[in-house]
């Protein structure tokens, strides 16, 4: 993983705008938003989907950047004070923070665009028809019916009680939406014939539940300085998680069974789903 990571973070500075090109500040601000941070989950798992469906690495490197500054935004416009208003992410004051407010809504618009830029821009797919549907997966995770749209559920959530089928649908768009889209883009890079797809988009789903079910655990029982943002955030918003709905303990078993399940969903794959099972393991196991 961490060759991939380091091939990533190049990528990405070299797909940013320079920090000295005008306007300096706005693009001093989405290199600080991107950069030197992050465990790059969502390019992981399009590296391990395209090497799945024989993707040639120069494209997922695209696709995966392409996903990550997509993910990028959603934190920076996650953390404004008309949101979460949160101080800290990856360890390091958030962009409002460091900049002003202004600034980092501008971040996020930029960062939004400049992904559907690069997966415009270069050649990711044999026919025209697959690349534009390219574009069409990850506009739809980002959009009113996925990551957008998952974000005002729970804006709209907080302080009310959620059974655990309804908290389920919200982190189907908020979080899932785009980890599924980083899968199926990585898949398409190689040109996955359906039943892979298939099979691929269950991995996604259920490795989306599981990182959800595992940050609500994390956020219950890690300090601040261990997750590099601010621990027990949800508790004192009086969000619901899956921790203040089904309790650790439970919450702990489901994250273990979604594990299992997305291991399944790869079970007829082969050598091929290797890293695809290892980043299933990490998502459930890591520890910050």
């Amino acid at each position: 993983m961490g060759g991939i990571q380091a091939r990533m973070e190049a990528a990405l500075a070299r797909f940013l705008p320079a920090a000295g090109i005008a306007p300096a500040r706005l693009h001093e601000a989405m290199r600080y938003a991107v950069l030197e941070g992050g465990k790059r989950v969502r390019p992981l798992l399009t590296f391990a989907a395209g090497e799945a469906a024989g993707a040639r690495p120069e494209r997922l490197e695209v696709a995966a950047a392409a996903v990550e500054l997509i993910h990028a935004y959603s934190l920076v416009h996650d953390d404004l004070p008309c949101m979460d208003d949160d101080v800290l992410r990856r360890g390091k004051p958030t962009v409002h923070v460091e900049y002003d407010e202004a600034t980092a809504l501008l971040v996020g618009d930029a960062l939004q665009s400049l992904a559907f830029q690069l997966l415009a821009e270069h050649a990711l797919a044999d026919e025209p028809a697959a690349q534009l549907d390219m574009l069409r997966q990850l506009a739809a995770a980002a959009g009113s019916r996925g990551m957008a749209g998952g974000q005002q559920i729970d804006l709209e959530s907080t302080g009310k009680p959620l059974s655990v089928p309804e908290l389920e649908a919200m982190h189907i768009h908020k979080t899932g939406a785009l980890i599924r889209a980083a899968v199926l883009l990585g898949a398409a890079c190689g040109g996955a014939p359906e039943a892979l797809r298939t099979r691929l988009d269950h991995y996604a789903k259920t490795v989306g539940l599981a990182f959800q079910v595992v940050d609500d655990v994390l956020d219950a029982e890690a300090s601040s300085a261990t997750l590099g943002k601010t621990a027990g955030k949800d508790a004192r918003q009086g969000k619901p998680t899956y921790v203040s709905i089904m309790g650790l303990a439970r919450a702990r078993e489901l994250a273990r069974e979604l594990r299992h399940n997305a291991h399944q969903a790869l079970a007829p794959l082969g050598a091929e789903a290797r890293r695809l099972r290892e980043l299933a393991d990490f998502i459930v196991l890591r520890k910050f």
